[in-house]
């Protein structure tokens, strides 16, 4: 161990020396164009902006000390959301419109009927919600003969409204003061109402104004009515089966409905009257009793009846950040809940790299940070995902899940949305950025999840050169000629997140899903139930046993997990130099050449030597004589070709969009 530190600290200290000698400290004459340009490169690095004219004052007074003017500036602000930027791009962890994330167990949408002296009401609801009255079991709680609207699922209500008698409004539905109204929702009786008793709400924090005003947009809100269901507060209900049979088929509907009765799951006749957690997905449409809670906490309200519906304001444009906002427009549900899975990522980053982390953490680390809508995500909104065909083996609710509920402070809010929240633990089965959210969103499948990590974290591809396509009935694609040059690699990495539903996060455990499962097993036809085809795959099934999606490459991997994952790619020797190639190549702006072997390895020895933190590599870097030819190489020359002021072709002048931004930089990416 000794010999590989002399061994490091020998190849770092010709670094140190380079650096000196190429930015020597100023004496009484002005310092150099060279010397300017650097420290114009060192202050867009490391501060994330140009030097002001004070700054440029003190590298030009006598005595200025370079060396401690780096060690204060890889403690700051600008260092940490350099290194954050890279990743946040190589990963591309910010979501864009792409895609709606709008669980109906966990959505309220909004309808409008008349109420009894004629006037507009707002009446919230979930879609599919089990009601005792079979008239409007699963449907609005208010009959189209009684509303005069008809439901059209996602869409805008239909037909002329009607007015609702007193008694019936009371009958169907209750009033309530929400969490997005009142800052003190837990209250008996809440008074501290946005805009009007809610001092200082938080600026991040921003109903849409459609949720904030009554219907002739004028009067503001200071309750909300909710069908009487929806509003239950309790967390556990039960399995509700209505026993109505099947409507038979050309038969007439139901006198009062509008589509044919809530056709019964199996399951739910089953086991009628067991207890069922009102946070799951099931909960809708197997109970009668499971409502969003107190103050209609674990539901998102919406302003209408859209698949997506508007909720909240969110910042328009962000280049200074989320802090600094330029502009807000109102967003839908699915917007509010992206854009904080992506800051969870930021927040997670910025600790690694502003408390020097072990860098190989922002893989294992079991930690995080939430603030108020991630808190009310991770506790209500993540769980109600689950859970579908998984009642076949048993899970009617997310028993395992990748981040615990319980381990979210049941203090944060949801309208906290500034403060973030540091949770040590989020459970057995977290991972670092491998099991948020955001990269599971991202990256829904098995096979883009692997790619993901094995490009981002190791700096490798699964392009195929020169791969010719035979005709083939092999289903094991790492042996298919033509597709085992990158299936032989990326099918293993693919089965660790065996466990770990496509398109979702639901953790599948052991005991109800086995990797192999007699239960699952082929029939004589070669084929297998409905349920056992979501989870097992056919293909590599047999009359004996099930085989579980995604685990026939390799069993240990899928029985290990995202953390397996996490584990093997950081012990692996390309883990390291991946890491000082990327963080590398964004320092100096272009892609690695030949030439830069000698830093590379020096660099890798330094970081490898130093506990995978990130602060000694980035000082390597910028005192290294290649990041100080970078800083002075201007396009021109380099496009002739030519070599100036001790520039080197290929370079990229550190300016404008090469030191704007972060990973922009050569994007971190090779």
């Amino acid at each position: 161990m000794r010999g590989r530190a002399f061994r490091a600290l020998a190849v770092a200290a010709p670094l140190a020396a380079a650096a000196v000698a190429s930015f020597a400290p100023p004496s009484a004459a002005a310092p150099t164009l060279e010397q300017y340009r650097y420290f114009r490169a060192l202050s867009l690095d490391l501060k994330g902006r140009l030097p002001t004219r004070e700054e440029l004052a003190e590298l030009e007074s006598p005595g200025f000390d370079l060396d401690a003017w780096i060690e204060r500036h890889l403690d700051g602000p600008g260092y940490v959301e350099r290194l954050t930027r890279i990743y946040m791009d190589v990963l591309r962890l910010e979501l864009g419109p792409v895609g709606v994330f709008t669980p109906s167990e966990t959505t309220l949408r909004r309808a409008q009927v008349a109420g009894p002296d004629g006037r507009p009401i707002y009446v919230y609801s979930r879609v599919n919600q089990r009601r005792l009255n079979p008239v409007i079991d699963g449907e609005f709680c208010f009959s189209e003969a009684e509303s005069g609207l008809r439901v059209v699922d996602f869409a805008p209500f239909a037909g002329a409204s009607v007015r609702i008698s007193q008694r019936l409004l009371d009958e169907r539905t209750t009033l309530v003061r929400p969490y997005w109204l009142y800052r003190d929702y837990l209250s008996v009786l809440p008074t501290q109402r946005y805009g009007d008793g809610w001092k200082d709400p938080d600026s991040a924090y921003a109903p849409v104004p459609q949720l904030l005003f009554e219907p002739d947009g004028k009067t503001p809100t200071v309750e909300v009515r909710v069908c009487k269901e929806e509003a239950q507060t309790a967390e556990v209900g039960h399995i509700f089966a209505s026993g109505i049979p099947p409507l038979p088929s050309g038969a007439p509907l139901p006198p009062g409905r509008a589509r044919p009765p809530v056709r019964e799951d199996l399951y739910a006749k089953a086991h009628r009257g067991e207890p069922i957690s009102c946070r799951s997905a099931l909960a809708p449409r197997m109970s009668v009793d499971c409502g969003c809670g107190i103050g209609l906490e674990h539901c998102m309200p919406g302003v209408n009846n859209d698949r997506d519906p508007r909720a909240f304001e969110l910042p328009a444009h962000v280049p200074l950040g989320l802090q600094d906002p330029i502009g807000s427009a109102p967003q839908t549900v699915s917007g509010w809940h992206k854009l904080w899975w992506s800051q969870e990522a930021i927040h997670y980053l910025n600790h690694v790299f502003a408390a020097d982390r072990d860098f190989r953490e922002v893989l294992t680390g079991r930690y995080t940070f939430v603030n108020g809508p991630l808190a009310q995500f991770y506790r209500s909104i993540a769980p109600a995902v689950c859970c579908g065909l998984h009642v076949s083996f048993g899970m009617r609710e997310d028993e395992a899940p990748l981040f615990l509920p319980g381990a979210v402070p049941p203090v944060v809010a949801p309208h906290d949305a500034s403060g973030w929240t540091f949770i040590p633990d989020r459970g057995p089965r977290a991972a670092g950025l491998v099991t948020m959210t955001v990269f599971l969103a991202k990256y829904a499948s098995r096979r883009a999840r692997a790619a993901a990590l094995y490009s981002a974290f190791l700096c490798k591809s699964f392009t195929a050169e020169h791969a010719e396509l035979p005709p083939s009935d092999e289903p094991d694609l790492m042996v298919r000629p033509g597709c085992a040059s990158c299936h032989a690699t990326l099918e293993p990495l693919a089965a660790y997140f065996t466990r770990v539903d496509e398109t979702t996060w639901t953790y599948l455990p052991a005991e109800r899903l086995p990797v192999e499962n007699p239960v699952c097993k082929l029939n004589a036809e070669g084929k297998a139930s409905q349920s056992c085809q979501r989870f097992y795959d056919p293909v590599f099934s047999s009359r004996e046993r099930g085989v579980l999606r995604g685990a026939y490459a390799s069993m240990d991997h899928a029985e290990r997990g995202p953390v397996g994952a996490a584990v093997d790619l950081t012990r692996t020797p390309e883990f390291a130099s991946c890491a000082v190639e990327r963080v590398a190549e964004s320092f100096l702006g272009r892609p690695l050449r030949e030439e830069d072997e000698a830093l590379l390895g020096a660099l890798r020895e330094r970081f490898v030597w130093r506990g995978y933190r990130m602060r000694p590599l980035v000082e390597a870097i910028v005192r290294s004589p290649a990041y100080a030819r970078a800083s002075n190489v201007r396009p021109a020359l380099e496009r002739g070709g030519a070599e100036r002021s001790g520039g080197a072709t290929g370079g990229a002048e550190r300016g404008g969009a090469a030191r704007s931004g972060g990973a922009g930089r050569g994007e971190g990416a090779r």
